[in-house]
């Protein structure tokens, strides 16, 4: 019975976020393919820029295959490198690899800094539907404030990353803006991750912590029903 336990614990256990992005591994390895753009580009052209950055991508998706990890950031990476580079060769310019992440990096900020408006802070909300934990968070202000101090830190660092990166892409600045793609990329990520595995468990001891309290009084309304029965019948 407690292996059996154990395995059920095993299989429904949720992927943390870093574990869903790839852990560690998959932060580094992303920024690989810039590298390899960056460098072939400066030292031959577009073309050769192109290629490299693609097999690079490639490499890593068979490395993580092969080491039989989450196979999704693998997935993921080449399809976003294969994009950016078709974007580099329709403009025919090497910035044009950068221009998909900087606009992302503005939808995606707009987004996280509509939700704080609305008072659904994005993180909660992605949180909750990845584990299906529910949005009881939401009726607690103490408890969405860990949640509303992540998406923050989310918000700033894509903004950051739009207002930076454009300036450098007018500038038409290949080289920074692989620098910035790279310093403002696994950092910044890594530091956003950790604000988010803290609000997450903050949250969670924070409501925990309210079911606790409520439990005492739950408990004691049987009994008392129960004693007032017991007096019914005694003195029947």
């Amino acid at each position: 019975m407690p292996n059996d336990n154990n395995a059920d614990d095993g299989e429904a256990r949720t992927p943390t976020m870093l574990e869903q992005m790839g852990g560690m591994s998959g932060l580094v390895s992303s920024v690989i393919p810039i590298i390899v753009f960056v460098v072939v580009n400066s030292v031959t052209s577009l073309t050769p820029a192109i290629w490299s950055a693609m097999g690079a991508a490639v490499a890593i998706a068979v490395w993580r295959i092969v080491r039989k990890e989450t196979l999704q950031p693998a997935v993921s990476g080449v399809l976003g490198v294969a994009l950016c580079a078709f974007i580099a060769y329709r403009t025919g310019e090497a910035r044009g690899f950068f221009l998909f992440g900087i606009w992302a990096s503005l939808v995606y900020g707009g987004a996280f800094l509509i939700s704080l408006l609305v008072r659904w802070p994005l993180v909660g909300v992605v949180w909750s539907a990845l584990n299906g934990s529910g949005f009881a968070w939401r009726k607690v202000p103490r408890a969405r404030v860990p949640y509303d101090i992540a998406t923050v830190v989310w918000t700033v660092f894509f903004i950051a990353r739009y207002v930076v990166q454009s300036q450098l892409y007018d500038a038409d600045e290949t080289g920074w803006l692989g620098i910035a793609r790279i310093a403002m990329g696994t950092p910044l990520t890594a530091v956003a991750v950790l604000v988010t595995i803290w609000a997450v468990r903050r949250s969670g001891r924070i409501l925990e912590e309210i079911e606790a309290q409520q439990q005492p009084t739950n408990a004691t309304e049987p009994a008392t029903t129960g004693e007032t029965g017991r007096l019914d019948d005694s003195e029947k």
